[in-house]
């Protein structure tokens, strides 16, 4: 919205942004866990992420707080925060062994990024690594629970019918 009323108004008290209290409050450890645990996320796993936030990365800022239970992630790509932030904005990545940040620079354009490569590099941080003592697999998610659970009622079913309880279903003429 913020960026709507910057199309009509150059007057920066009209501009600001303040921040209601969940902003600060939330980079606390103890109350993000006490915000996930509202919403019945107790496992270490549990984090609560944050978009459309940037991260001032010029000043110290990280993108991990609350000691890992916030992650504050913004694409970041618009070119008027990148003085502010210092990048072009995180992405958040999860794959069977943890999660991780990456750190974007600004696209200088065509010729740097053949020049150096600078829109390949990326800085990259990991935030939690190895869940558990083997990677995360599809079985180990909510649809894979419910995958399990009807290959089980399949089977319950096939052997239903196996064992005569149950009659195959007539074709239809």
């Amino acid at each position: 919205m913020k960026t709507f009323e910057r199309t009509y108004t150059s007057e920066p008290s009209l501009c600001a942004e303040p921040k209601d209290p969940y902003y600060d409050l939330s980079s606390s450890a103890d109350v993000a866990r006490a915000i996930l645990a509202e919403f019945d996320l107790t496992d270490s796993c549990a984090r609560i992420v944050n978009g459309h936030t940037p991260v001032h990365t010029t000043e110290g800022e990280s993108p991990v707080r609350a000691d890992g239970h916030k992650l504050v992630i913004d694409g970041g790509f618009c070119s008027a925060y990148h003085a502010t932030t210092g990048i072009a904005g995180y992405t958040l990545i999860s794959d069977a062994r943890g999660l991780r940040l990456k750190a974007h620079r600004p696209f200088n354009g065509v010729a740097a990024a053949l020049a150096s490569n600078d829109d390949i590099a990326s800085a990259s941080e990991v935030v939690i690594e190895d869940r558990s003592e083997r990677p995360v697999s599809v079985g180990d998610t909510d649809t894979g629970m419910a995958i399990r659970t009807q290959i089980d009622e399949l089977s319950s079913l096939l052997s239903a019918y196996r064992a005569g309880v149950l009659k195959e279903p007539r074709a239809r003429r």
